[in-house]
């Protein structure tokens, strides 16, 4: 565990927050202490946002948690109030974009397989494993252009057999889908590409959120762990990467905190509460 840096400035008007590995635990566990301090930012006046690659059908849990606050999913192409289980606005991948994009990685990554979220479903080629949602799409298509008939919310792409990494497989996709598609990822132990439409990120729909607040960078702060995070935690006045993220998170982040088992986000959140407006 580091000593984390005194929090300065006023406190903010937004929280923006990823989930996984940033204050939800790999089996689900959100702690007391992050709910409380959570809660204690919203009864402020402070907007939350948790901002997550998860689609919608994974926000149940967080629902389960807070009774407050909005849902950005699919790494930024969704607006969602999980809350009362409605889809707000959408930034969704065109039909033409996602077949280019197919297309390209296929190229450069000759062993790549593909699933797709699409109308709040998820569909797989035979030859993808899915590590989650197994058995949501038992039977599968020989190749996933099959299914690419409506704007999508992302699209998944793996290795088979775990060829390449996630931080190998982002080099090699961002060479081909430059002006096409946005290609991250939030595991760098894993094999697997999350690629949303052109422009589309936590950061860009995250400031569009603030924009309609009336706020500023400045007045935000962040959190984050992994690649999908970089872009929110790059424009964000203030943010925080967790400790043990991923190796390249600090040149996106302003500041570091504890990693989530030690409750980082609660730690810099109860400062930020105790800062002048």
């Amino acid at each position: 565990m580091s000593e984390l840096k005194k929090v300065t400035g006023k406190r903010p008007k937004l929280i923006g927050t990823d989930l996984d590995g940033t204050i939800v635990a790999n089996y689900g566990f959100i702690s007391e202490r992050t709910k409380i301090a959570f809660a204690a930012a919203h009864a402020a006046g402070i907007h939350i946002y948790f901002v997550t690659g998860r689609p919608i059908r994974w926000m149940k849990e967080i629902k389960e948690n807070f009774n407050f606050g909005l849902g950005i999913c699919g790494n930024g192409a969704m607006l969602y109030d999980f809350i009362n289980e409605q889809i707000l606005e959408e930034w969704l991948f065109s039909v033409q974009a996602q077949l280019e994009t197919v297309e390209r990685v296929r190229k450069a990554i000759p062993s790549v397989t593909f699933a797709v979220e699409v109308n709040q479903q998820f569909h797989r080629e035979k030859k993808y494993v899915p590590r989650w949602d197994v058995g949501a799409e038992n039977l599968g298509v020989e190749k996933i252009e099959e299914i690419i008939t409506s704007p999508a919310l992302k699209i998944l792409a793996r290795c088979i057999n775990g060829e390449f990494s996630s931080d190998e497989m982002l080099l090699m996709a961002n060479n081909v889908l430059d002006g096409i598609a946005t290609v991250t990822h939030s595991n760098s132990t894993d094999s697997l590409l999350e690629i949303s439409a052109f422009g589309v990120s936590k950061g860009a729909t995250l400031a569009k959120m603030a924009d309609r607040h009336g706020l500023t960078a400045d007045d935000c702060v962040t959190f984050g762990d992994n690649p999908n995070d970089f872009s929110m935690l790059s424009w964000a006045g203030r943010s925080w990467a967790m400790e043990d993220g991923h190796p390249d998170v600090m040149k996106y982040a302003k500041f570091q905190t504890d990693a989530h088992q030690e409750d980082g986000v609660a730690k810099v959140i109860e400062q930020l509460l105790s800062l002048p407006e």
